[in-house]
């Protein structure tokens, strides 16, 4: 590991470039808004992409949508933005000591001075108070389900220190809202969000070992855990095996809620994910840093193709 010259502004090294935090929000702002991750909004999408599905697959399971849908739809928006900051504030609060030893993320706020744990605290309360009011509008089940979601959330940042399978547990987490949203659409959890979830978990896994090859050599340094450790040169093999269990174990949750006049469209999303998440494996480099961020928040994209074919298999 080299020592790097500090970027500017106090900018963080993986952000996305001409973001808005760096370019629009108030200075004073700024630290706290990159500690919730602002500057890079890919972690937003993934974390939301699940929730949406989770209500459109709900809707194709009883046919009915309503006005309340489009809340719940708008709530989970605004809950994923809250909670993936507060989980990013937790994750940095915990990873404090190692972050700073890691070349890609010794630039984030806490490890770099520019906000006390004491002020981290306050802010990752703040984030969760505003989402749980958020949750508060939503029947009981789907409350039940949200306060739930704070146990994999509250483990995932210690998970690599004791798994190689630290993926696994941000899965747990990021997929959440498959389960809640579907809940909240329906007033019960039902197999085929079970399966959803599921198909969601494989998906993360594919994505995040992608991304974790990115500090596999000061992992190794340092004795943190990552599956991108473990695979390391079968990393495509594994890939693989996600791929084809994240497409599949969602061809058979829409086989199991769609109708049979939605159904042949509503599976397009599953294939179209599937040939997505190939292209990523074709040209994956796991010695290409860039190249890796790339197919990363490529996974964006992957999730949009399948929320498209699903809302057009509502509108059969």
């Amino acid at each position: 590991m080299q020592d790097h010259a500090p970027l500017p502004d106090g900018q963080v090294a993986d952000a996305a470039k001409g973001n808005w935090v760096d370019h629009w929000a108030p200075p004073r702002t700024r630290p706290y808004l990159r500690l919730s991750r602002a500057d890079r909004p890919i972690g937003t999408w993934l974390l939301l992409l699940p929730c949406w599905w989770g209500l459109a697959l709900a809707m194709l399971n009883d046919g009915r949508a309503g006005w309340f849908d489009l809340w719940i739809a708008a709530g989970c928006a605004a809950g994923a933005w809250l909670m993936r900051g507060a989980g990013c504030t937790w994750n940095d609060i915990t990873d404090r000591d190692i972050d700073g030893k890691v070349e890609r993320t010794r630039s984030r706020p806490i490890p770099a001075g520019q906000v006390s744990l004491r002020a981290a605290v306050f802010w990752m309360g703040a984030q969760a108070l505003i989402a749980f009011g958020i949750l508060l509008s939503f029947d009981g089940a789907a409350i039940a389900l949200g306060i739930l979601a704070l146990l994999p959330v509250a483990v995932y940042p210690f998970a690599k220190r004791f798994t190689w399978w630290p993926q696994l547990f941000l899965g747990l987490a990021f997929n959440w809202g498959a389960l809640l949203a579907f809940t909240a659409h329906g007033g019960r959890l039902e197999w085929p969000a079970v399966v959803l979830y599921a198909a969601g978990i494989c998906w993360t896994l594919f994505y995040d070992t992608i991304y974790a090859h990115q500090d596999a050599e000061d992992d190794a340094l340092i004795g943190v855990k990552s599956t991108a450790r473990l695979f390391g040169a079968r990393t495509h093999r594994w890939l693989a095996l996600f791929l084809g269990l994240s497409a599949g174990l969602m061809a058979v949750a829409v086989w199991l809620a769609a109708p049979a006049q939605a159904l042949w469209v509503a599976l397009g999303g599953p294939l179209a994910m599937a040939a997505h998440m190939l292209w990523q494996l074709h040209r994956l480099d796991i010695h290409n840093g860039p190249l890796l961020l790339r197919l990363f928040r490529a996974n964006r994209d992957t999730g949009l193709i399948v929320l498209i074919f699903f809302v057009a298999s509502l509108l059969l």
